[in-house]
């Protein structure tokens, strides 16, 4: 099997808000739009990543799964967590869910969530503990 392409559909009543909240704090644009589905990517110098917002009543969603995403935790790693703790948390005040600190297994990060209550885990990769090396791969 060839992927062309995978990405994360969040449910949520709020499309709009949602939308607007991956635009305005990590950097998405809107590559498709309507009342009830949202397209966005992030685009630089590496690959495209994506997530899409979807109203969880639509059609498209089979009978007994509309509902609302729970239980999700949406990783981004970046270059430097600290600049993001500051620029996130600090400045523009989301919520801190776990607070920023070092992770033996070979993490930097925090945790906030967006206005679903999707948790969002910012992570800077740091080196590992002695004791968690031999349990990487690559």
């Amino acid at each position: 099997m060839r992927v062309a392409s995978l990405y994360p559909v969040l449910l949520t009543v709020n499309v709009e808000e949602t939308a607007k909240f991956y635009c305005e704090h990590f950097g998405f644009g809107i590559v498709f739009e309507s009342e009830w589905y949202v397209s966005l990517r992030i685009e630089g110098t590496g690959p495209a990543f994506e997530l899409a917002i979807l109203e969880p009543s639509h059609g498209t969603i089979p009978e007994g799964f509309r509902k609302s995403t729970q239980g999700l935790i949406l990783n981004i790693e970046v270059d430097d967590v600290d600049l993001e703790y500051e620029r996130l948390i600090r400045q523009a005040g989301l919520p801190v869910e776990l607070d920023i600190r070092d992770e033996a297994f070979g993490q930097r990060h925090f945790i906030t969530r967006d206005p679903n209550g999707v948790l969002i885990d910012v992570i800077t990769n740091i080196p590992p503990a002695e004791n968690y090396a031999d349990h990487y791969k690559n």
